[in-house]
């Protein structure tokens, strides 16, 4: 699994537009309802994970017996949520990139839990990215360069308190050695104007979302 990519299909929104995500090298991790979404589209989980306490025991049934491997825990003695605990396996096997897959939806409390797992892959230096239909978020505490696609709009949020010297090259609305801090939206909606955005910061963790409506 080391330098391939890996891709965690979680328990939030997804629809066929996921399946368009996974390239043929890619390592597949299911979690929880995500693996149960792997085997409903015939796509057979390289590992199925989580507790399971959002399938019937027939569809945690198939998902055992459809998936090449698969490590069940306790859904009470446990302190991380799925999610974690397979971002947490995937760095360790230290990947090219990780994409979670489903980490939106209408829990805010786990979308907002799933958008701090960024930083933990950020900090062992392995890229990661939160993908849905209409969003893709990922954490820059130096450079990143953005292509222009389908995403309409770029938009920049500190995760930390405040993000230092940010400077935007192909973009709408440029910026030079700007700070950002928690509570301001100066960030929002950007537009690129050139085909490759880049994005430099000093200091801090910045979030970069590309969004569609």
């Amino acid at each position: 699994m080391r330098n391939r990519r890996i891709l965690i299909f979680t328990g939030g929104n997804l629809g066929e537009w996921a399946l368009k995500e996974i390239k043929p090298d890619d390592v597949l991790f299911g979690v929880d309802r995500g693996a149960y979404f792997l085997v409903q589209h015939k796509i057979q989980p390289d590992l199925a994970m989580g507790d399971f306490d959002s399938v019937t025991e027939q569809e945690r049934e198939e998902i055992a017996q459809k998936s090449k491997e698969m490590w069940a825990c306790d859904p009470v003695i446990k302190d991380e949520t799925d999610t974690e605990l397979a971002v947490q396996w995937a760095i360790k096997r230290e990947p090219s990139e990780i994409m979670i897959i489903g980490g939106l939806g209408t829990r805010f409390d786990h979308t907002l839990a799933n958008v701090h797992l960024l930083l933990t892959a950020l900090q062992k230096g392995i890229p990661c990215l939160i993908v849905d239909e209409y969003n893709v978020i990922m954490l820059v505490d130096r450079y990143v360069e953005i292509e222009q696609d389908h995403f309409s709009h770029i938009s920049l949020l500190p995760l930390s308190w405040e993000v230092t010297g940010i400077t935007l090259e192909g973009f709408q609305y440029p910026l030079n050695q700007a700070s950002l801090s928690i509570g301001h939206s100066l960030g929002i909606s950007n537009v690129l104007k050139e085909k490759v955005g880049r994005i430099y910061v000093e200091s801090g963790y910045l979030l970069v979302i590309k969004s569609k409506d």
